[in-house]
């Protein structure tokens, strides 16, 4: 007697959804289905909560919400009644109980066919689920075409529970819908976690994952499949949409992924790299600006944040302004123009001398018999910060700050000055993290990026000392230590929450230590204040880590 096995073939749809845009997520998945229709597919498959966006936080308590995100829903469930590709998609559903889930729905033939519920709510780091929704219970599978599919969403396969319940109420293999955020390690950190649930359940796994910005956060994409035995049957590429065949055939031993193309993943600079100019890119265009303008100092925050402009959106849609004072030096009016000229960008030079000076003679009966301190300084990053906004204004563009995670944690930043601006590519990268992606960037053009090959980054602005040109012969060392020892504690208190003791007793200065750990609290106020930016580390400032402005507390141990 000859076995009668099956096949079932998946059009995995790694899509960029627009928040809120629920017409216009409908009609993106309307082209996926016809796309999945001309490959064959029999089952589309969209990420989480595809048709509203991922993270919606509190918008998705809005009843005019939900009832549209329904109604897509339905709508898009009476097209399948022409016998195309049935659709798995992420969706916000009230159920009959009056609970708001994150659910998937499976449509078919006309009608939304089956609907499951996300039974393990994250809510730590960037996620905050069980404030806006309702947990499912522990999910069954879903008959489709004869085979019981296991639709576990996200988090729901981060620990074992949810995935043993379905196998061993009789699932034969896992479609897992996505909206999992970068950060630097978490690529490595999904595999193990996809592995172990695939290898305990004896069942292979389907992963799909969203891509693009929203907000402070960029989904990768890399969506991927996963055998029993641990074979990564096929990837997808990563920070791009793309839209993909997957066949599983089923044998003696049950069901497998038929091995496709591994799209390779981004070394980690260049995933960092390309996690901010997508961050960049989709926070701009989903706001619909028409460009970005920038302060171009001549130093390395601001060289990098152009070169991941003009990557994001072409040379034509950033616009650079040099702003000289007299403290800037010659080396920094060379090294703009030549980064301005590399990139290829309009670039204009704007002399702050008359704003300061008048801001100094206004000031100069109330200043009078004082030493001039900080005061003077803050006046030229306010004159500069204030003419950017102008420049926005009058045309539009979206000003970029500039500043790195290093000086954010500090507070070596001027509020309403250098920290002006609507986003900022680089907020979560340490300060030798962006001298890396510099020297990286030089070496490498990724594919699908809209700035030149070639140094970008002239050497000088690498090479040279960190400064702040507020005064005469400055440097970022003059008020901060050397930013590999400053680095270094800035992650051991941030990334890792280690004791002040834990690092003294790794080597570094204690005096040093205290005094970063004290800027590092003092700074919270400016940091409420900043413009968001791509998270790229594990804890980025903002929807990671949540302190309080008022706070005595400093590590006495």
């Amino acid at each position: 007697m000859t076995n009668s096995f099956r096949t079932l073939k998946l059009a995995l749809a790694q899509a960029n959804p627009v928040m809120g845009d629920i017409s216009g997520n409908l009609d993106k998945a309307r082209q996926a289905r016809a796309e999945a229709a001309r490959l064959g597919a029999d089952l589309l498959v969209l990420p989480e909560l595809y048709i509203v966006g991922y993270t919606p936080e509190d918008l998705v308590l809005k009843p005019a919400i939900q009832r549209d995100c329904r109604r897509a829903v339905e709508r898009l469930a009476s097209e399948t009644a022409d016998g195309g590709p049935a659709v798995l998609v992420g969706t916000p559903w009230m159920d009959e109980t009056g609970a708001l889930r994150n659910a998937v729905a499976l449509i078919e033939g006309g009608a939304v066919a089956a609907l499951r519920f996300k039974a393990d709510l994250p809510n730590y780091s960037v996620f905050d689920e069980k404030r806006v929704f309702v947990p499912g219970p522990l999910p069954t599978p879903v008959t489709f075409r004869g085979i019981r599919l296991g639709l576990p969403v996200c988090e729901d396969i981060w620990k074992p529970d949810v995935v043993e319940h379905l196998s061993e109420s009789g699932a034969e293999l896992l479609i897992v819908i996505n909206g999992s955020p970068y950060r630097w390690t978490v690529t490595r950190e999904r595999l193990d976690i996809a592995t172990a649930r695939v290898v305990e359940s004896g069942l292979p796994m389907v992963y799909v994952n969203t891509v693009g910005g929203q907000d402070e956060l960029v989904f990768d994409g890399a969506s991927f499949g996963l055998n029993p035995d641990r074979e990564l049957a096929c990837r997808l590429p990563a920070f791009r949409e793309a839209l993909a065949l997957v066949t599983l055939a089923e044998g003696e031993e049950g069901w497998r992924i038929v091995a496709g193309d591994v799209a390779p993943y981004p070394d980690v600079q260049a995933a960092n790299w390309l996690a901010c100019v997508t961050g960049l890119r989709d926070y701009v265009e989903k706001n619909r600006f028409p460009g970005v303008v920038l302060g171009l100092s001549g130093g390395i925050d601001s060289a990098v944040v152009a070169a991941m402009a003009v990557d994001a959106f072409g040379a034509d849609k950033v616009r650079c302004l040099m702003l000289p004072y007299r403290y800037t030096s010659a080396d920094s009016l060379e090294d703009a123009a030549q980064c301005a000229a590399a990139l290829g960008v309009p670039y204009d030079v704007v002399a702050i001398a008359d704003p300061v000076e008048g801001f100094l003679k206004a000031l100069g009966p109330l200043f009078a018999g004082t030493q001039a301190d900080t005061t003077e300084e803050n006046l030229q990053s306010r004159a500069r910060g204030t003419i950017l906004m102008a420049v926005s204004n009058k045309f539009g563009s979206m000003v970029l700050t500039t500043g790195n995670k290093s000086e954010m944690s500090v507070g070596y930043c001027t509020l309403y000055g250098d920290m002006n601006g609507g986003f900022n590519p680089i907020k979560d990268l340490y300060k030798m993290q962006v001298y890396g992606l510099a020297e990286w960037r030089n070496a490498h053009r990724p594919d699908g990026l809209k700035g030149p090959a070639g140094e970008v980054i002239p050497r000088r602005i690498i090479t040279k000392a960190p400064t702040a040109e507020l005064r005469e012969n400055q440097t970022d060392q003059d008020s901060l230590p050397p930013y590999p020892v400053l680095d270094g504690i800035l992650n051991g208190l941030v990334e890792e929450e280690k004791t002040v003791a834990e690092l003294i007793a790794a080597g570094f200065d204690e005096a040093t230590v205290r005094r970063v750990e004290h800027l590092l609290y003092i700074a919270e106020y400016k940091r409420r204040q900043a413009a968001p930016g791509v998270k790229i580390t594990t804890k980025n400032f903002g929807r990671d880590r949540r302190y309080p402005i008022t706070n005595r507390f400093r590590d006495r141990g």
